[in-house]
């Protein structure tokens, strides 16, 4: 690995920063609470952690409504703490990467604040401004993210505004060069604090057409999201000319040593799309939105997998993640929160050909969390996939001081935490530890190549580089692997580690292993 290439051999871990650790005791996770876990983040090898938005934001979207973009949220800490917290996981060997949100900023924000003054306000044109129609209704039928049109009168001016989110989250111009001048600045105001890239929300999103012409209806073949939608964002989103935006970013990227990372939230439901943008000269990474959606059996992610792996040939690389901040995390939403399933899911996020992306409290196996009615903060219902992570036995669980009312609840008091699986060796923590542990300690999960092997119903076999093979069992029957000589380096169940492999290798029911060959069995 060089310097300037890091995020291919890394393991990246977001952390939702309100629901990791709380150090002061008001029931909100801050940034001096993940300072003090650095500790436990070396510990599990992770390289890079991506902070959910940190930036000031009256919270309408939880910090993706931002309304400064060179400030920390006050109830997060101060510039100082993100300061002290890059230092601190620098020195643990631990990169820091921000979310940035560029379609779109809060309502509340004094560029809005301006531009929606009057018609000739200096910042008018920062943002998407249009006339209503003669009878009053929008410009043009684009909808937002809930299939409401995507437009609001605003009395003082009498025209409206484009919001592709929540009516607070007005949608920037960047046909404007002042709007891409001013994201420049940004980048580079970070950038320059020691910020070792960005998460880019929305990454295809941000261009509009410029006639403002309607988006045509959804076809029958396109994603059962789309069709809801009734609407495939051609004019809204998804324009050619969002890539030199990216290129204009990378450029400004390249200008640092190392390299500052660009990973894309690229939110596309076929991965040729996605491969256009994962490129030398725009962002090195983005979000498999596809995978996320993808069916957890052998047949769908192979598939899935190997489709990925056709459209992003060297030097683009994939990423791989199975939960994050708005989906159902993948405890839950792939393995029904099976013990079992969830160590086969963990295995492959871990050992494909690509860098993993983990969200906190993946290691432990959190999965969703049930929000009584009364204790729901977040609009869309995303609140049980960001709960505070349980690093102890106990009712808040180490997130928060005894007697405090966290910001969301910890959830099962009888549920897995950090201390308990630290202390068990055969634990899913460990587990996660020692297979990240087995990737850095050698070529083949770092950089090896990808190849299907010929498996059986319900099995999903792979080799990775010269010497390493993958087998995951994700089925209810046994099933066998023939002509396998080698050794088990890490299995989902760890009595297994070290056994020999002269031949057949059998695995169980939602069984996986990782085996490192014999010399001549790897050429």
């Amino acid at each position: 690995m060089t310097d300037d290439d890091w995020w291919r051999d890394a393991v990246i871990y977001q952390v939702y920063c309100r629901s990791f650790a709380d150090s002061d005791g008001d029931g909100v996770g801050d940034l001096r609470g993940i300072i003090d876990h650095v500790d436990h983040l070396a510990w599990l090898g992770i390289d890079a952690i991506w902070l959910s938005p940190t930036m000031p934001s009256p919270d309408v979207d939880w910090g993706y409504d931002i309304s400064d973009y060179l400030g920390v949220h006050a109830e997060l800490g101060t510039l100082a703490d993100l300061d002290e917290l890059i230092g601190v996981a620098g020195s643990a060997g631990i990169r820091v990467l921000l979310d940035l949100v560029p379609n779109h900023t809060s309502t509340a924000h004094p560029w809005f604040t301006e531009s929606r003054a009057s018609r000739t306000a200096p910042r008018r044109d920062w943002y998407v401004w249009a006339d209503p129609e003669p009878d009053g209704g929008p410009p043009n039928n684009w909808k937002d993210f809930s299939g409401a049109p995507a437009w609001t009168l605003d009395e003082t001016t009498g025209q409206m505004y484009l919001h592709n989110f929540f009516v607070e989250q007005a949608d920037l111009n960047w046909w404007n060069p002042e709007v891409r001048a001013a994201f420049d600045g940004i980048l580079r105001f970070w950038f320059d604090r020691g910020v070792a890239g960005f998460r880019i929300d929305t990454a295809q999103l941000i261009v509009k057409d410029t006639r403002l012409r309607d988006n045509p209806r959804a076809r029958a073949s396109d994603h059962r999201l789309v069709q809801l939608r009734g609407q495939r964002e051609v004019f809204s989103g998804n324009r050619p000319e969002a890539h030199a935006v990216l290129r204009r970013w990378r450029r400004i990227a390249n200008r640092y040593s190392p390299p500052r990372l660009l990973l894309g939230e690229t939110f596309f439901f076929d991965v040729a799309r996605l491969a256009r943008f994962v490129r030398d000269d725009e962002i090195q990474l983005g979000l498999n939105i596809p995978f996320l959606f993808t069916p957890f059996d052998a047949a769908s992610l192979r598939d899935l997998v190997e489709a990925t792996d056709r459209a992003l040939p060297a030097p683009a690389w994939p990423l791989w993640t199975g939960s994050n901040h708005d989906v159902p995390r993948f405890p839950s939403r792939w393995c029904g929160d099976d013990a079992a399933r969830v160590r086969c899911a963990l295995i492959m996020l871990l050992t494909l050909r690509g860098t993993p992306l983990l969200y906190s409290g993946d290691e432990i196996g959190l999965g969703n969390v049930p929000i009584p009615s009364g204790a729901r903060r977040d609009r869309l219902g995303r609140d049980g996939v960001r709960t505070p992570m349980r690093w102890r036995p106990g009712g808040n669980a180490g997130f928060t001081g005894d007697g405090v009312i966290p910001w969301l609840p910890i959830g099962d008091d009888g549920a897995a935490s950090v201390a308990e699986q630290r202390a068990d060796p055969g634990s899913l923590l460990h587990l996660c530890h020692d297979i990240i542990g087995l990737r850095r300690s050698g070529e083949d999960l770092r950089r090896g190549g990808y190849a299907s092997c010929a498996s059986a119903d319900g099995a999903w076999v792979y080799r990775r580089g010269a010497g390493t093979l993958v087998a995951l069992n994700l089925a209810d029957h046994v099933t066998s692997v023939d002509d396998v000589q080698g050794s088990v380096a890490v299995g989902s169940d760890r009595a297994r580690d070290g056994e020999g492999i002269g031949g057949r290798l059998k695995l169980g029911p939602w069984e996986a292993v990782i085996v490192t060959l014999n010399r001549s069995a790897a050429s």
